[in-house]
């Protein structure tokens, strides 16, 4: 959790910077001549090496272990962040940032590959959400963080928005030799479990969980290519993808276009993901508790869909109803999230098919983030209604399709054998 905290700050204070002390001409874009198209152009690559590398990312951490490929990818996004407050000028943002987006690829799938070893599928969704509802809690604190180093603006001769990409870098960092030495791999090589502990923890596993030493074989990657049913879940997660990566590339810049300015805007952005906290960590604990995930999806995405239409029709200047239907849109936006992805695992029955499946959703889902970089424009401040009414038409796409593979699942269950492994819901 706190691994994917330390990610989140790294990946998602460039909206901070944006906006950081823009008041005294010293945020972001003025500093280094920026354009609105190309600061989305930097946010852009940052999505493309995503996509490039999320795949590969996950068979690295198998072939190395997961300790030593997370301390790596740690170590080398926290420089990189680092770096970023050292950039004078568009091309070595957009380099930086492309860098960045190499390194940080390969943790989210990572982690969500690394549940498969250790917990059942109905033990997932939960932890998940646990994981990625530091991506809220990152949105909360960035916000904190932002508002208490905008006040260093001008300290050293240097900029608020450099300060604060120094200064999240440094933990990711000083961080990564202690997850190199104390992040366990596989329950069957876990130092701190007795050997009666090990025993356990692999046996209440076979046959529903990936095993650490297990080879990936060219046919399982083959089946898995060829599994269209996969490519639903993908499109899913497409849709889960667009508002995920508007609202946290834009977060303070709708803030701010509801009527709130300079450090404000940052304070702002906390409550939001702080709600969102709170919805995604509880609405996966009930999607695992009561094993409907495809429903805890698909209702999420649908009350998320909603929300972003009466965002978008509101009155531009109803600041206060506007602020507090976004706390509803970012909440279940973020909460459809968990219970996707641990429908997904729990539907994938060999190592070799989590190996594949799970890195391909995620990378897929760059494209729904790329989608997202675009469609917040800063001609339409500060009711943005191509943002909010483009979330929403996806939202209600992915609420669709849930509910469609919830029904094929179901189907295929009525036709399985008393010793066929059911599809899971």
């Amino acid at each position: 959790m706190f691994i994917y905290l330390l990610c989140s700050l790294d990946r998602s204070n460039i909206g901070n910077a944006k906006v950081l002390n823009d008041t005294t001409g010293n945020d972001l874009q003025q500093t280094i001549g920026l354009s609105s198209e190309d600061y989305t152009t930097a946010l852009m690559v940052f999505l493309v090496a995503y996509f490039i590398f999320e795949t590969p990312s996950n068979y690295m951490l198998k072939a190395f272990r997961p300790s030593r490929w997370i301390a790596l990818l740690m170590f080398s996004w926290g420089a990189m962040t680092m770096c970023l407050g050292a950039a004078t000028s568009f091309s070595s943002l957009t380099a930086v940032r492309f860098l960045l987006g190499m390194f940080e690829a390969g943790l989210f799938p990572g982690l969500v590959y690394f549940l498969t070893f250790w917990y059942k599928p109905n033990e997932r969704a939960i932890r998940v959400a646990l994981i990625l509802a530091c991506a809220t809690l990152a949105g909360a604190f960035g916000g904190a963080i932002a508002y208490g180093v905008g006040k260093m603006n001008g300290t050293g001769g240097l900029e608020g928005w450099r300060w604060l990409f120094i200064l999240e870098g440094i933990p990711s960092c000083l961080l990564a030799f202690l997850v190199l030495g104390l992040f366990p791999d596989y329950p069957e090589t876990a130092r701190w479990l007795s050997e009666e502990e090990r025993e356990l923890a692999t046996k209440r596993l076979q046959g529903l969980a990936s095993v650490g030493h297990s080879k990936i074989s060219w046919e399982e990657a083959k089946s898995t290519l060829k599994e269209w049913r996969l490519y639903v879940h993908y499109t899913i997660y497409i849709c889960i993808s667009v508002p995920f990566s508007s609202i946290s590339l834009f977060a303070p810049t709708i803030v701010s276009g509801l009527g709130y300015t300079g450090l404000d805007a940052q304070l702002f952005t906390v409550p939001p993901y702080a709600v969102a906290f709170v919805v995604t960590v509880t609405i996966s604990w009930l999607s695992d508790k009561y094993e409907k995930r495809s429903i805890a999806t698909s209702a999420c995405l649908f009350i998320a869909g909603i929300a972003f239409i009466v965002e978008g029709v509101l009155a531009p200047t109803a600041f206060k109803a506007r602020y507090g239907v976004l706390c509803i849109a970012v909440s279940f936006a973020f909460a459809s999230i968990p219970p996707l992805l641990s429908w997904l695992t729990a539907n994938l029955q060999t190592t070799g098919a989590a190996t594949l499946g799970v890195p391909m959703n995620v990378s897929m889902g760059a494209i729904g983030q790329i989608i997202g970089v675009y469609i917040y424009k800063a001609s339409e401040a500060p009711g943005y209604p191509t943002g909010h009414f483009t979330n929403a038409a996806f939202a209600l796409l992915g609420s669709s399709l849930a509910l469609v593979m919830r029904t094929i699942y179901i189907r295929w269950n009525r036709k399985l054998g008393s010793n066929d492994r059911e599809w899971r819901v």
